[in-house]
């Protein structure tokens, strides 16, 4: 499975790190290997997780307190949300 990452994602996760980064140096990169981690972790496990909302799965980020939103398409899943 392929792992794309939609604007609005990238967007969710630069505003992650600019929140980490503000409460303490270097926090920020932990946060982000953290979730790119995560999300890395769809390219095995996409689709197994739960569809809370309907159309989107969802999968919680292990060391931050934040929820990964994506879809599937074929055989592309394509992360459009990561929010606290």
């Amino acid at each position: 499975m392929q792992v794309r990452i939609a604007s609005s994602a990238e967007r969710d996760l630069l505003e992650g790190y600019a929140f980490y980064e503000r409460q303490q140096a270097g926090i920020g990169d932990y946060f982000l290997d953290s979730l790119f981690a995560d999300i890395d972790a769809l390219m095995l496990f996409a689709g197994v997780h739960p569809r809370p909302e309907g159309r989107l799965h969802r999968t919680l980020a292990r060391r931050f307190p934040y929820a990964i939103y994506y879809d599937i398409q074929g055989e592309v899943a394509t992360v459009v949300a990561v929010l606290d």
